[in-house]
C-alpha cells in the first residue's frame, strides 16, 4: 500500500502542511513513521479521509435524476459558433468542458457567471496513474 507523506497530502488536498499536521494532531488523519522517520498517512486511510472530506455544492435543480455524478459549478466561459459551443464550468476544483449546440446554450442562458449542473453519464473513464503515461 502506497504511503504518502505530508507535504504530499497537502499538495493534494490544496491545503498547507500546517494543516494537514493539524489533522493528524487531532486524530482527523491517522499517521505513522517510515523507514526514515517522516511522518506518512496509509493511502487506504487517506483515500478513506478524502472521502469523508468530500462536499459538494447542494444541486439547485431540485431534479431527480439517474446521474450519479452531477457537478454543481459557475459557468466560466463559452465559445460559440451558429451550430455549436464549448462551455466551460468550475465546479469547486474542477473544470468541466462540455460542446453542446449553441442552440440549447441559447435556450439555458449559459453565460459566465451562471450556476448550472454538469450532469456526467459516461460508459468510458480513463483512469491513469503517475508515471504510467505511453
Amino acid at each position: 500500500m502506497p504511503q504518502y507523506r505530508i507535504a504530499e497530502i497537502a499538495d493534494l488536498f490544496g491545503v498547507s502542511d500546517d494543516t494537514v499536521r493539524r489533522w493528524v494532531d487531532g486524530a482527523l488523519l491517522p499517521a505513522g513513521r517510515d523507514a526514515a522517520g517522516r511522518m506518512v498517512v496509509d493511502g487506504a486511510a487517506l483515500a478513506e479521509f478524502a472521502r469523508a472530506q468530500a462536499r459538494s455544492a447542494p444541486d439547485p435543480s431540485g431534479v431527480g435524476r439517474s446521474a450519479r455524478n452531477r457537478l454543481v459549478g459557475l459557468v466560466t466561459e463559452v465559445v460559440s459558433d451558429r451550430v455549436m459551443s464549448q462551455v466551460e464550468l468550475q465546479c469547486g476544483p474542477h473544470r468541466v468542458v462540455s460542446l453542446m449546440s449553441t442552440e440549447a446554450v441559447t435556450e439555458l442562458g449559459l453565460q459566465p457567471g451562471v450556476l448550472a449542473v454538469a450532469v456526467v453519464k459516461s460508459t468510458n473513464v480513463v483512469v491513469e496513474t503517475p508515471g504510467e503515461g505511453s
